[in-house]
């Protein structure tokens, strides 16, 4: 589901994020990535986000190579993520309730959903008698669990929790950590980014633990034992012409024919596309919002069929 390829992250010559990172992650694993202060953690979350980008190697999410997904993409992208971070960012003039139900309406959910939606996250996090408290009024584990119900509410494949126990006692952690292992045993794939060992020492054995230090893997309980080779990119000959996806082509002639020409023909070489390629594909404003609208319903479709198995 996941996997960095030889990833490193250069801020400038002084400063190295990550160097050579490599591990993969399957649907469904628990996985703690840990480490002190600096040694790399939060970055990982950054690449994943699409907030940064690697100096060199690739992530890849499921068949989609993350550090190429166009920018106009990246809101459908992060909708298959559910993310919390260290500064929680809820909303402050909106209740706990108000918090959930807002990142649902801005994926167009039916008001009914919406309901029934965060009642039950409200219920899953133990919160229901919350609900109409603004986020300074509840306490900082309340805050956490409160996060964490409106990051699920896009029901996510992927959850990453960034230090979800750090400003918390041990009673507040072990509440966390049993909401983070319930929300795996649903299938959706967990991980936590922690400096706390504590915490991690309390988890069971299956557990994947990645340890950081200064950037690099120090240990892995579950070490990647071959590295896989890079795809190759197989070069089409001017005399050959290649099918094209029967999805792609659907779309109107003038940009099928655009496509064509710069040897598009599949979902996946789309969704590959960088910001730059997408210019020279010289689309006009109405292609452009036409390719944006397929795009967008083809990841949604893909979401929902990954739901479904």
């Amino acid at each position: 589901m996941i996997k960095f390829d030889s990833v490193t992250k250069r801020y400038n010559q002084h400063i190295i994020a990550l160097e050579n990172v490599c591990f993969e992650l399957d649907q469904g694993d628990f996985c703690y990535i840990t480490g002190p202060s600096g040694a790399g953690k939060s970055t990982i979350l950054k690449l994943l986000i699409k907030e940064e980008t690697p100096t060199s190697g690739n992530i890849f999410y499921e068949d989609i190579e993350v550090p190429k997904i166009p920018h106009t993409m990246l809101p459908s992208y992060r909708q298959k993520l559910g993310v919390v971070f260290q500064d929680m960012k809820l909303l402050d003039t909106r209740t706990l309730e108000e918090n959930i139900a807002f990142a649902l309406e801005i994926l167009n959910t039916q008001p009914l959903k919406i309901k029934d939606t965060t009642d039950y996250l409200l219920e899953l996090v133990n919160l229901e008698d919350r609900r109409n408290l603004l986020p300074t009024q509840l306490s900082g584990g309340e805050q956490q669990r409160g996060a964490i119900a409106r990051a699920l509410a896009s029901n996510p494949s992927l959850f990453i929790a960034d230090e979800p126990t750090g400003n918390l006692d041990k009673d507040n952690s072990l509440m966390i950590l049993d909401i983070l292992k319930k929300i795996n045993q649903s299938g959706t794939t967990v991980i936590v980014i922690t400096h706390d060992m504590g915490l991690v020492d309390t988890s069971n054995g299956s557990s994947r633990k990645i340890h950081l230090e200064k950037g690099k893997v120090a240990s892995d309980s579950q070490p990647q034992k071959k590295k896989s080779p890079k795809p190759t990119v197989k070069k089409v000959k001017k005399n050959t012409k290649t099918k094209m996806d029967s999805q792609l082509s659907s779309l109107s002639k003038g940009l099928v024919a655009k496509l064509e020409k710069s040897a598009i023909y599949s979902n996946e070489i789309l969704l590959s596309l960088t910001q730059k390629d997408l210019k020279t594909l010289k689309l006009s404003r109405k292609e452009g919002k036409e390719l944006e609208k397929y795009i967008k319903n083809y990841l949604s479709k893909k979401q929902n069929e990954t739901k479904g198995n």
